[in-house]
């Protein structure tokens, strides 16, 4: 009978143990890189305007009352300057702009976008100097980071790993050899997939984010394991209850 007992303790504490555990290799990044290692990069990626974008423009010249036409106001701001409208891409992919009219941005990056308007304005204005800028740059951070959410972006350019530090890094529960990017392009939607543990990343289409933006950290073995271990751990309690109580009866008749 205790021979009975000892095997049961036994199946009911493996059956507690059965854990994945997560390798160094699944958990370090850039694990192919050597020291001293030197990688050139073309980085020659520029952010493209889409539809729903957010676009300020101001134009300045040496002549304020030339150029104040095609600046329109909204207010002052506390400084006393005066605060430029921005203009909102429609559906076709263009901005209503004074005096020109609709211009197409669409696919054009923020100096492109410039010169565009530096030949249209050169009818009215001489040397005209032209700041563009994108107002609603930001990327989403979802899955297994430590501080999921959407998050503005200063500036035209972040990569996917100064991203995934502003959500404060993987948890040690995120696959960091796929990680998803989401990415919507006039209503088209492109998936791309990173391995965070090979230099080979920073090749990647996606490794400069664009705006609007999704990245997605999928949980690893071990987190899908310990979900389905924490959904079973009344069962096992259960069953290891029932089987300690049956073998105290035997013992006992």
């Amino acid at each position: 009978m205790f021979q009975k007992v000892k095997k049961a303790c036994y199946i009911v504490t493996i059956a507690c143990l059965v854990v994945s555990c997560a390798s160094p290799k699944k958990i370090v990044y850039f694990q192919d890189s050597q020291d001293f290692e030197t990688i050139v990069t073309d980085n020659g990626f520029e952010p493209k305007f889409k539809v729903d974008d957010v676009i300020s423009i101001y134009v300045a010249t040496l002549n304020p009352e030339a150029s104040a036409p095609f600046n329109l106001a909204v207010g002052v701001s506390a400084t006393g300057q005066s605060e430029s409208l921005d203009y909102l891409v429609d559906k076709n992919g263009d901005i209503e702009f004074p005096v020109i009219g609709k211009i197409s941005v669409v696919g054009l990056s923020p100096e492109e976008l410039k010169n565009v308007l530096r030949e249209k304005l050169s009818s009215y204005l001489k040397n005209p100097i032209i700041n563009v800028r994108l107002r609603n740059f930001t990327v989403t951070i979802l899955g297994e980071v430590r501080s999921p959410g959407t998050y503005p972006i200063i500036g035209e350019q972040v990569t996917i790993l100064e991203a995934l530090g502003l959500a404060g890094d993987l948890t040690i529960k995120g696959k960091r050899e796929n990680v998803m990017v989401i990415r919507d392009f006039e209503g088209v939607k492109v998936y791309n997939r990173i391995d965070l543990t090979s230099k080979e990343l920073m090749k990647s289409p996606a490794y400069y984010l664009t705006q609007n933006d999704v990245v997605y950290v999928e949980p690893n073995n071990s987190a899908v394991a310990s979900s389905s271990l924490d959904n079973r751990t009344t069962i096992i309690i259960s069953l290891f209850s029932l089987a300690i109580t049956s073998t105290l009866f035997l013992i006992r008749n």
